[in-house]
């Protein structure tokens, strides 16, 4: 029977291989099971083997995290890949039952999405300068961010051969490579051909497929990309924080305030719940709070 540490091990691999996540996700989830981990050794060899470890057993691992003051969405975060993780070795026949399956995690304060109005949003996307190469791709990166919704970490896996720019579609994978085929208006649609006609040329191509790229020819990196989107966002005057998450923020709100219906931007957001998505309509009603206390002459005393 495999240790616990072998079992971590050969999770974290299925998570890369068949699931294809990220390596922040990967990272995140090798880090809270390194805490179970230390956990279980300091409780002695008996559970050193997953089978050993119950229900109650994972009750005082909550107890133990809660003690150390970790806020309640990093205990959510954590109990959530203790609970996959045990899935896993249920389904491998390593452990018989999920000790996780029953603990409650913290009931979550819910975070309204953070976007741009239409104003700060034009602001941004003229930010960059179009009279370089690099200038090109900047400003096809942030029309494309707005016009499609996808994340960071989608855009940056893009190649040439994803581009559909006559029936202005692009063909995405997402979260475990899911496939999605996602839509661009006409302004990203002419940034894109501006960059590879002349943006592109004007880096170092060195024959990569990849869509965004260096001006040394290498994969542009959610990182580079999420230091670009700052940079002009401060070139812009927008005094607040804008990530290229932001941008999918913003995209959503932005069709839900223009009377899309949820279902159509839960599949251009590649959503499986429709609970995920819906966290855009307490946004969109937020704003209209705002601007009927505003704007209408007898709602406030």
């Amino acid at each position: 029977m495999a240790s616990i540490q072998d079992s971590i091990n050969a999770f974290l691999l299925q998570l890369k291989e068949e699931r294809n996540l990220s390596p922040y996700t990967i990272k995140s989830y090798k880090m809270d099971l390194t805490q179970l981990l230390e956990y279980v050794e300091s409780r002695g060899s008996l559970f050193l083997q997953p089978e050993r470890i119950d229900h109650e057993f994972a009750r005082r691992f909550l107890l133990h995290l809660q003690k150390r003051s970790f806020s309640r969405r990093t205990l959510a975060r954590k109990i959530a890949a203790c609970r996959s993780f045990f899935r896993y070795l249920v389904r491998e026949r390593e452990a018989k039952i999920n000790p996780f399956k029953l603990i409650s995690t913290p009931k979550l304060e819910r975070r309204l999405p953070n976007f741009l109005y239409n104003e700060e949003m034009s602001k941004l996307l003229n930010a960059p300068d179009t009279s370089s190469g690099k200038g090109l791709r900047d400003r096809a990166i942030l029309e494309l961010l707005y016009a499609t919704g996808m994340r960071v970490s989608e855009l940056v896996k893009l190649t040439l051969d994803d581009l559909e720019l006559n029936g202005g579609e692009v063909r995405v994978f997402g979260k475990g490579r899911k496939e999605r085929i996602v839509l661009m208006g006409s302004h990203a649609i002419s940034y894109l051909r501006q960059y590879l006609e002349k943006g592109r040329p004007a880096l170092k191509e060195g024959g990569r497929k990849a869509l965004f790229i260096s001006r040394q020819g290498t994969p542009l990196t959610g990182r580079s990309i999420e230091r670009l989107i700052v940079k002009y966002a401060k070139t812009a005057g927008i005094g607040r924080r804008v990530t290229p998450h932001t941008l999918r923020h913003t995209f959503a709100t932005h069709l839900l305030s223009g009377g899309a219906d949820l279902r159509s931007v839960q599949e251009l957001l590649g959503h499986r719940s429709l609970a995920t998505t819906q966290v855009y309509t307490h946004v969109t009603k937020e704003r209209l709070k705002s601007i009927y206390d505003d704007f209408h002459p007898r709602a406030r005393g």
